[in-house]
């Protein structure tokens, strides 16, 4: 398999090169050259052995199936719940919640981080090489990308997340991990300053050389691909026998629903994804009218989607332009400069053949977590209440199962869901004691220079 640029210049390379490279060399996002088909014998298997089926033709050629398999059986072999990610009813009307929070770091992220920090590991040993990652994070990816890496000897993370703008469980998940190779940064800005930041520094060529920066957001394929594997385990439990099935999926970055997408590109007979967002619904407004334009980021109690440039929909506008990447880099410069691009009409159509979107404020984030307990006897964070809200509103065929993505246990945001419903979730045995430890933290201005600066003096080891 080999990944091309999403802006057409980037070399093509293979998947342990686009692992470490993390963001192409001219600014796009890297993308499989084709789509492979999904493995057809899916229902009833393991996890790990479905992840690894579905995981083999986007690595072959990087490691052997061997490694592959020790690689995904040692990632899961933690995760608290013996499905990895289970799916379980919600009421009687065909809707269904995938559980994504099972992992270390109570989110969805941790499926994919747990799975790529070891092939970091593996390639950079193989290599003798060192990197220096860094992770902009609206709340948990930084938790999930910590978790993935400390300890290990070839990599440092540099996390910057939003000063002030992530709840206190999210913040110390991050902040109280005292690996000598664990740096965090609490930029004084949004999550789109964070990620702002880490794309600057990733375009300083210079720098980029000097530590050796590598990525593990969503910007990096390799998180996006062991998403695709949770949509496919799903889809064989709530539509046994391949029949269509529908996911409602509370967006911030894009990435999740986007690898919902991919899976349908591989083969699932997908026939609706349905987009929640907050207050920050620069998708949801992109759907409705073809135009993306920035507003400002308005904070928000589902603080992982308080974002307004959501990366991974660069990869989207890729299939859309029927994969041009020229075309592609001309519309991001446009809004990049601008802020704002538009999608012709015909091409917004298409993609409204399958996508449909809604936005929630705050109280009626509170409304559905609270109704999803008074009705079912389940709590649910904020993100997933979203989710939720969403589905009921935008689903299309109640004959179809719609399956709401469940992206973090709602002990991660506690205020919230005792503010709805009265009860504060517990957080689980391997987290007691969270909120007495001590932190470690750099809090800084955007500043693309003081960041790099600290990055240096962090992490020690870097020359020049």
């Amino acid at each position: 398999m080999k990944y091309v640029s999403t802006r057409g210049t980037a070399p093509v390379l293979g998947f342990d090169d686009v692992l470490l490279t993390g963001l192409a060399a001219d600014g796009g996002l890297y993308v499989p050259e084709r789509w492979p088909a999904l493995p057809t014998d899916v229902a009833g298997r393991p996890y790990a052995d479905v992840a690894t089926d579905v995981l083999w033709p986007f690595v072959d050629g990087a490691l052997d199936r061997a490694e592959l398999e020790a690689v995904v059986a040692d990632a899961y072999a933690g995760f608290d719940d013996p499905g990895v990610c289970p799916v379980r009813p919600l009421g009687d009307d065909g809707t269904w919640l995938l559980e994504l929070f099972h992992g270390p770091t109570l989110a969805f992220k941790d499926v994919a981080l747990q799975v790529v920090g070891r092939l970091f590991e593996r390639e950079l040993g193989r290599r003798d090489e060192r990197v220096t990652i860094v992770v902009a994070t609206s709340g948990d990816t930084g938790s999930a990308a910590i978790e993935a890496c400390r300890g290990r000897d070839h990599v440092d993370v540099v996390v910057l997340h939003p000063h002030g703008r992530v709840s206190d469980v999210q913040r110390r998940q991050m902040t109280t991990v005292a690996d000598a190779n664990v740096h965090n940064v609490a930029v004084e800005g949004s999550f789109d300053d964070c990620q702002a930041l880490v794309k600057e520094m990733f375009a300083d060529a210079a720098f980029r050389r000097r530590a050796h920066l590598s990525a593990m957001n969503s910007i990096n394929w390799a998180r996006v691909a062991p998403q695709v594997v949770y949509y496919a385990t799903a889809a064989s439990v709530v539509a046994p026998g391949g029949g269509p099935v529908a996911f409602a999926v509370p967006t911030g970055n894009f990435g999740n629903v986007y690898a919902a997408y991919a899976g349908r590109r591989m083969g699932l007979p997908v026939t609706q994804l349905v987009v929640g967002s907050n207050r920050n619904d620069i998708i949801t407004r992109f759907l409705d009218t073809g135009r993306m334009e920035v507003a400002g980021v308005v904070p928000t109690l589902s603080p992982s989607m308080d974002i307004e440039v959501s990366s991974n929909f660069e990869r989207l506008l890729f299939e859309a332009y029927d994969r041009h990447g020229s075309v592609v880099a001309e519309a991001m410069e446009g809004f990049k400069v601008r802020g704002a691009l538009t999608l012709d009409a015909e091409r917004l159509a298409r993609l409204r053949t399958l996508f449909d979107g809604a936005a929630f404020d705050d109280d009626a984030t509170l409304a559905e977590i609270a109704r999803t307990w008074d009705e079912h006897g389940v709590l649910v964070d904020p993100h997933t209440a979203v989710g939720l809200a969403a589905a009921r509103r935008l689903r299309r065929d109640t004959g179809v199962p719609m399956v709401v993505a469940a992206t973090a246990h709602p002990a991660k945001f506690p205020d919230a869901v005792e503010q709805a419903t009265g009860l504060r979730p517990e957080l689980p045995a391997h987290l007691a004691g969270l909120m007495d430890r001590p932190e470690h933290v750099d809090v800084v201005a955007r500043d693309l220079a003081t960041v790099e600066d600290l990055v240096v003096e962090r992490v020690g080891w870097i020359e020049g």
